[in-house]
């Protein structure tokens, strides 16, 4: 073999060293790009899934037109008193209850669908027929399920609140003011609201 074509063939085996040095490089960044990418975007779907939701949950379309429906009907959820004080109260004497007496004042059933509290100090049970159902808490503190209680039309039934006043500790004190929701089928949500003068 000739100089000449010795060294011709070694710069066309350099020259092609080079050229998968180039390609299986732009293909290993082209694989890092690709998977960060995968990766950026599977995080931001989990961070997504993994927000809480808000503390009121807001009606989907379809329950805005079941509940202008309903209040159309003659289906109607009342309370004969919708706020309550209980007073100066004292972190060492514990927790407090108070009773919401509520009734169907329409003559179609309705069903009370969730009943929530607006702080975790505070939880709510539906109480009829004499016995109390599950007390339910703050959305995002504790589960809030569907409870499809129904009220017949002049059926009264009962909202029992207890209202933990050490809750939030020593920093807890000082006037409060929290809100019990029903949502029910019979229209607006049905709100109880209760105050207090917290001392230690």
């Amino acid at each position: 073999m000739s100089k000449s074509a010795t060294m011709k063939s070694g710069a066309s085996m350099r020259k092609t060293a080079r050229h998968h040095a180039v390609k299986s490089g732009f293909s290993g960044k082209t694989k890092f790009a690709v998977g960060a990418g995968a990766l950026i975007l599977v995080l931001g779907g989990l961070v997504v899934a993994a927000r809480p939701g808000p503390a009121t949950n807001s009606p989907t379309a379809v329950e805005l037109v079941r509940a202008s429906a309903a209040s159309n009907s003659s289906s109607r959820l009342t309370a004969t008193q919708t706020k309550f004080s209980f007073g100066p109260i004292s972190m060492a004497s514990g927790k407090v209850k108070h009773r919401y007496p509520i009734t169907n004042a329409g003559t179609e059933p309705v069903l009370i669908r969730k009943l929530y509290t607006s702080c975790m100090c505070t939880t709510a049970a539906l109480v009829k027929d004499g016995k109390a159902g599950e007390a339910f808490g703050m959305p995002g503190h504790t589960p809030i399920p569907t409870i499809n209680v129904p009220i017949k039309p002049g059926e009264q039934a009962f909202v029992e609140v207890v209202f933990d006043p050490a809750a939030h500790g020593p920093a807890g004190v000082g006037p409060i003011e929290r809100v019990v929701t029903l949502e029910n089928n019979g229209g607006q949500p049905l709100e109880l609201e209760f105050a207090a003068l917290v001392s230690p």
